[in-house]
C-alpha cells in the first residue's frame, strides 16, 4: 500500500490510540525513549510546531537553520518535526547511512502543492521560448524535491525567507531575468525591497493557458512570479495593520514576508521567522508587538517574553494545519519504531533528484554562511 507521497507503508503502524495511552502516558514514554535513544537520535522542530512537540526538539529553528543542522549532524536518525519538503531537504543534505523520519507523512504544505514539476517544466518552456535573455530560476525551499532538482539543473538555487534577498541578488548576477516560485509574495516583497518596480514583475498562473501572460509581457518583465502563496500568511490584511495602528499606535507591527505586498508595505517591519524572533528578543521591556505569522510561534513568544506585549496581528487563529498534524503520539510511534530497529516514515529522495537538488541547496548554503 502506498501513502500519498507514493512511498510504501511500513508494517509498523504509527497510530497510538487514546485507548492504548493517555496524553500523560504518551509524554512520559516520549521522555523515556528520547533519553534511551540520545546517542543515535536528533529531533528537529520547526518554530510553527505546537509546544508539546517543541518540548522534545533538540534544536528548533526555521527552514534554513534546520537545514544546516541536518547537514552537520552525525546522528544516524533525524526525526524532523516539520512538513514533508523539510524532511526531503534534510535527506538530501545527510549521508546515505543516515535516516530522516517524518512523524506524519500527511504533514505537507499547501504552498508547496501549488507548483509541481510538470507545471514548472511547462512554464519554463513558455518563458525561454518567449525571451532570449537568460532566466535564472529561484525556488523557495517550500517545494517538492523535484523542483529543487529543476533549479539545480537550470543554473538556479534555493532560498529561504532568511536569505531570499541574497539569493535574488545572486540570480541577477547570473542572468537578466528571474523566475521565482512557488510563493509570489516572498518574491514580490523581496524584489521590491531590492528596488525592482511592481510593473517589472508579472505573475505566471499555471492554471491558465500560457500562464495567463503574453510573450510581450514576458519579454518586458524582469521578474516572473509564480501564482502561489501561504494559506496562513495570506490571511493577514492591510486593514488589520491599519486597525492596530489606529487603536494602538505604540504597537509595532512585524510580519513575515510571505504576507501580501499590501501588508508588507503597511507593517513597521518584516522578516523571516528568525528575524522576527530576534527583533522581539532585542526589543526593550514594555515594547508592544502585533505579529503577522503562525499562531503557535506568536503564543510561544508571548509566553517567553512576559516583559513585552505580543499578540497576533489577526483576531483569528492563523494556524498552520499541516504542521499541526505532527502530534506527540506520532512522534512516540517514530521513536518506538527506531528502538526496535524498524524505523517508519523514512523519507528518501531518489539519487537523480538528490544529485541536482544538492547543487541548488549547496548554492544556497554558500550564500548563507
Amino acid at each position: 500500500m502506498l501513502d500519498l507521497f507514493g512511498q510504501k507503508k511500513n508494517d509498523f503502524l504509527p497510530e497510538i490510540s487514546e485507548e492504548e495511552l493517555s496524553d500523560q502516558e504518551v509524554m512520559s514514554e516520549l521522555k523515556q525513549l528520547k533519553q534511551e535513544l540520545r546517542e543515535d537520535l536528533l529531533i528537529l522542530g520547526h518554530h510553527y510546531q505546537q509546544n508539546d512537540v517543541i518540548s522534545f526538539a533538540d534544536i528548533t529553528g526555521d527552514s534554513l537553520a534546520l537545514a544546516k543542522h541536518a547537514a552537520n549532524t552525525n546522528m544516524p536518525y533525524i526525526v524532523f518535526c516539520g512538513v514533508h519538503f523539510m524532511a526531503e531537504t534534510a535527506d538530501m543534505l545527510t549521508r546515505p547511512d543516515q535516516q530522516v523520519i517524518l512523524p506524519d507523512l500527511n504533514a505537507g504544505c499547501s504552498m508547496a502543492d501549488m507548483a509541481n514539476n510538470e507545471q514548472v517544466e511547462k512554464a519554463w518552456e513558455v518563458l525561454v521560448n518567449a525571451s532570449s535573455q537568460k532566466i535564472i530560476p529561484i525556488t523557495y525551499i517550500n517545494c517538492d524535491a523535484k523542483l529543487k532538482a529543476f533549479v539545480g539543473r537550470n543554473d538556479g538555487a534555493i532560498c529561504t525567507s532568511s536569505n531570499a534577498e541574497d539569493l535574488i541578488k545572486w540570480a541577477f548576477d547570473q542572468g537578466e531575468k528571474l523566475l521565482f516560485f512557488p510563493d509570489q509574495h516572498l518574491g514580490r516583497n523581496t524584489c521590491s525591497k531590492l528596488g525592482i518596480k511592481l510593473d517589472e514583475m508579472i505573475v505566471y498562473n499555471p492554471n491558465m493557458q500560457n500562464g495567463g501572460v503574453t510573450t510581450r509581457q514576458i519579454k518586458d518583465a524582469k521578474v516572473i512570479l509564480w501564482h502561489g502563496y501561504c494559506s496562513v500568511h495570506q490571511g493577514f490584511t492591510a486593514e488589520q495593520v491599519l486597525a492596530i495602528k489606529k487603536d494602538s499606535p505604540q504597537t509595532r507591527v512585524i510580519v513575515h514576508p510571505e504576507c501580501s505586498y499590501e501588508v508588507f508595505e503597511a507593517a513597521d517591519d518584516a522578516g523571516s521567522t528568525s528575524y522576527i524572533i530576534d527583533k522581539i528578543e532585542q526589543a526593550p521591556a514594555g515594547t508592544s508587538f502585533a505579529v503577522g505569522t503562525e499562531i503557535n510561534l506568536v503564543n510561544r513568544l508571548n509566553d517567553k517574553y512576559a516583559d513585552k506585549q505580543i499578540k497576533s496581528l489577526s483576531p483569528y487563529q492563523c494556524l498552520c494545519t499541516t504542521m499541526y498534524r505532527v502530534r506527540p503520539r506520532w512522534l512516540l510511534a517514530s521513536l518506538r519504531a527506531i528502538k526496535i530497529g524498524k524505523p517508519i516514515n523514512v523519507i528518501k529522495v531518489d539519487n537523480e533528484t538528490r544529485k541536482y537538488g544538492l547543487l541548488a541547496l549547496e548554492r544556497m548554503l554558500r550564500k548563507s554562511k
